[in-house]
């Protein structure tokens, strides 16, 4: 029987830093990952360059059932204290767009950094390795039926992420573990995700596919009253990209982690601009066609694009254009209301919205209020950020306070 003072179950962002942290502090650790490739989460992320944290990275930025939660482990480990931990193992890094860091070479340096971590405190790892059954032991720990053999802890903690991106390696593992084992889940679903629409509805707008502009977005209905929870109106500006079969980019990722099926979706095409403004006072000091006046607001293709699917004759010279035509175009390019049919799905999803209910867990170690010496760490949770770094701080975060926990819960069994 090989016996240890925690396993941890997942060998990706969390699980990583979770076993290095724990093992930093005297415990024996074992790391077991049933994909034959390590953190391959990590080395997709941000374009295969990581975009490790946010270092504005606060309770805000995440979402969930409860959304004061994530607020303790968060502070406990911020942003700031990765970005230390990065520097110390001179890894160079840049900000590229609203406090996203990203390192200047490769997502791999912070997987050789997570190991050389591991590493220094002594863990064991076995990867690929199959957990086949967990059950309860007979001294109240935890006992694995592995490909490699029985083990046996007194603490075992599950980061197993969640559901995207099945085709390296997503299970539903931890969320079948959690209900086993008494949890409750709030029902997991696609986050930062690109967003569908029935073929018919989105024909017309097929021509613009590859076209890309800042946007503001919003779904959800502007708060009346009392305002209870997960209701109003939530917004981003960030850019959007027209796809074939839909819209993704920044904007469409943000509120795909809010919008609901049946939930309309609101897009202002030219965020900052008074354009009714504008275009009366082309009318009235402007000969151009009503085509090239829009094209100097928008590309050219997207301008005539969209005069032809409002109806409207983009050969007009701006004196003749009525101005009943220029309010339909300004309301339709600046407060586009469309229905969303779903989402590309796990295969596109970046992160998993839902999971193990914060009900069940204490947001100050991470462990289970229904089974003693049980962890969930990092995606698997119910606590989703956004885009821009946030999962990742939420992992490294998260993991944290589990590992101090798992050694506290250590030195109270060896006093006992």
């Amino acid at each position: 029987m090989n016996r240890f003072d925690a396993v941890v179950i997942g060998a990706g962002a969390a699980g990583l830093f979770c076993a290095a942290q724990a093992s930093q502090r005297g415990l024996k650790v074992l790391l077991i990952d049933h994909a034959a490739k390590l953190a391959e989460k990590i080395r997709i992320s941000g374009g295969g360059r990581c975009n490790f944290t946010n270092r504005d990275a606060g309770p805000a930025n995440f979402l969930s059932d409860n959304p004061h939660f994530a607020r303790s482990a968060l502070a406990r480990y911020s942003s700031a204290d990765f970005i230390a931990l990065v520097q110390k193992h001179r890894i160079a890094f840049h900000e590229k767009h609203k406090g996203q860091l990203f390192c200047d070479d490769s997502a791999d340096q912070i997987i050789q950094m997570l190991l050389r971590e591991c590493e220094a405190g002594g863990v064991t790892r076995w990867q690929p390795c199959t957990v086949n059954e967990v059950d309860r032991a007979d001294d109240g720990g935890w006992q694995l039926q592995t490909d490699r053999g029985p083990v046996q802890a007194p603490q075992l903690v599950i980061a197993t992420g969640g559901l995207p991106v099945p085709k390296i390696g997503a299970s539903d593992f931890g969320l079948r573990l959690a209900e086993r084992f008494g949890h409750r889940l709030v029902a997991p679903r696609h986050a930062l995700v690109p967003l569908t629409f029935a073929a018919a509805d989105w024909a017309p707008f097929v021509p613009l596919a590859g076209i890309a502009l800042p946007v503001e977005i919003r779904c959800g209905a502007p708060a009346v009253g009392k305002k209870t929870r997960g209701s109003g109106e939530v917004s981003f500006h960030e850019d959007l990209l027209f796809t074939h079969r839909g819209l993704s980019g920044p904007a469409v990722l943000q509120i795909s982690s809010f919008w609901r099926p049946g939930q309309p979706l609101r897009l202002n095409l030219l965020p900052g601009v008074d354009l009714l403004a504008l275009l009366l006072k082309a009318k009235q000091q402007s000969r151009r066609q009503l085509g090239n006046e829009l094209g100097s607001l928008l590309t050219q293709r997207l301008a005539d694009t969209w005069l032809a699917i409002q109806g409207l004759d983009g050969s007009q010279a701006m004196p003749q254009v009525p101005d009943a035509q220029l309010r339909q175009l300004a309301t339709s390019l600046q407060d586009w209301q469309l229905m969303p049919a779903g989402t590309e799905g796990w295969h596109k999803a970046e992160v998993m919205a839902g999971g193990v209910d914060t009900k069940d867990l204490s947001s100050q170690t991470m462990a289970s209020k229904r089974q003693p010496g049980l962890y969930f760490i990092g995606e698997v949770v119910d606590v989703t950020g956004w885009l821009g770094g946030y999962n990742f701080q939420w992992a490294w975060a998260s993991a944290f306070a589990c590992a101090e926990a798992l050694a506290e819960a250590a030195q109270d069994r060896a006093a006992a």
